[in-house]
């Protein structure tokens, strides 16, 4: 007989940012159409999404709560490193591996009250091996960006590195492997490492992304194998689960148009995605490159100076918006500007939108240097590009239809995954 999930407990648990927040929202709302208790552990600045959501919240209360508008303010010291890699250390130790205990505390606090039988996480959540290990609970983890997972057939995560095309490559990256794990980012493993061996946790010693990939008792991987590099020692605990999406609130599916949408045979749609504010990096160079031009360019600012743009940048074919819903906008478009964000890439995949792609920072080039392999578009290799750059890559992309085709062979893969029951299914496997 089937196993029924009505009545099941499930406490999802995710890193206090949008990105690692809002992708899990679909399932949860989900889960509670099948008659699971679902319930929120997260920072309180997610508690009107939640409501809206009628998601009960647990905030954090042990735990830190460092958020990305507060966290030069927790950590002045941070704004003092210049040095790329220092950074990225600082902040494994700081924002992941040093909260899972704090996390932890909390969830226990939590378990007193609420015996859940299953907690759902972002692939990045920290205490995924203190609930598995401890409270001998299921794990599942969602991968929201490309896999973190340490291979012996690519570079390390976070680098940006196309795979090995030789052997002489293929030596070079183990060397940077071997440098990251013990010179780079050293002090950020022994010490979650040491953290792990305090409660008795079996693990092996590694990088915080990979270690919890590994960790978790399934990792269902957001997108589909056609966007990920091939790799021989994939982990048997990762499945794809196509294009998971958000949930949507009914505010987000008012109709959105414009009359200019039917005056442009070249339209291209632009963001920065939710966090990067600065502007200058992306939108402004798009506005220079397009103004007064025959291509219509929408830009979504999330919020982020859009009375000022709007002001410095009056021409009619350009359009600035806090905010549209991509699956009403996307089908109207041409070409999509991105500076990287995993969820915008596949959505644009799913649209079947080829891209340019401009994002370093924060894992982004990963995402970038995969449209750039896979030709679903061009990927400019910078987060500072100059209005020629933009102009240019859109220009080839408009003209050259390999981009289009092959973003329709992947957007094709990515809709043949009916995500939702896809996780269903394997959280029926791990409670059943």
């Amino acid at each position: 007989m089937q196993l029924q999930l009505k009545g099941k407990k499930i406490l999802f648990g995710t890193v206090p940012a949008d990105g690692h927040f809002n992708p899990l929202t679909g399932l949860a709302v989900y889960l509670k159409e099948q008659g699971c208790d679902v319930r929120w552990y997260t920072s309180s600045i997610f508690k009107k999404k939640l409501d809206r959501l009628d998601i009960p919240l647990y905030p954090l209360v042990k735990a830190l709560e460092v958020t990305g508008s507060n966290l030069n303010k927790l950590f002045p010291e941070r704004v003092e490193i210049d040095d790329p890699s220092e950074k990225v250390e600082f902040d494994l130790i700081h924002l992941l591996g040093d909260r899972g205990p704090e996390y932890f505390e909390d969830v226990i606090d939590i378990y007193e009250t609420f015996k859940f039988d299953m907690m759902i996480t972002d692939g990045a959540f920290s205490v995924i091996p203190f609930v598995k290990h401890k409270l001998k609970i299921p794990v599942i983890a969602i991968g929201i960006s490309v896999l973190y997972e340490e291979s012996v057939d690519l570079a390390p995560y976070g680098m940006g590195l196309l795979p090995p095309t030789n052997e002489a490559e293929r030596n070079e990256y183990a060397k940077l492997r071997d440098h990251i794990n013990n010179s780079v980012c050293k002090k950020s493993i022994d010490k979650f490492s040491a953290i792990l061996d305090q409660y008795d946790i079996p693990h092996k010693k590694s990088l915080i992304f990979d270690l919890l990939v590994r960790q978790a008792d399934l990792y269902l991987q957001i997108g589909s194998p056609g966007f990920e590099f091939e790799r021989s020692d994939m982990g048997n605990n990762i499945r794809f689960i196509g294009s998971l999406l958000p949930a949507v609130s009914k505010s987000s599916e008012e109709p959105w148009f414009d009359d200019r949408l039917n005056q442009y045979k070249k339209i291209v749609l632009i963001t920065q995605g939710t966090v990067e504010g600065d502007t200058d990096k992306l939108l402004v160079p798009a506005f220079e490159a397009f103004k007064d031009t025959d291509v219509l360019l929408i830009a979504t600012t999330a919020g982020h100076n859009t009375a000022e743009l709007r002001q410095r940048f009056p021409q009619q074919n350009l359009i600035i918006e806090d905010y549209i819903s991509f699956d009403t906008i996307m089908p109207c478009v041409n070409v999509y500007i991105t500076n990287g964000g995993y969820s915008g890439t596949l959505l644009s995949i799913k649209h079947q939108l080829p891209m340019v792609a401009a994002g370093v920072h924060e894992g982004k080039n990963e995402t970038c240097s995969r449209i750039g392999y896979f030709k679903l578009g061009i990927n400019l290799n910078t987060e500072n590009p100059a209005p020629q750059q933009l102009r240019d890559a859109v220009e080839e992309v408009f003209g050259n239809p390999q981009y289009k085709n092959n973003v329709i062979k992947i957007g094709t893969e990515l809709s043949s995954y009916n995500s939702k029951e896809l996780c269903l299914r394997y959280i029926k496997e791990l409670i059943g």
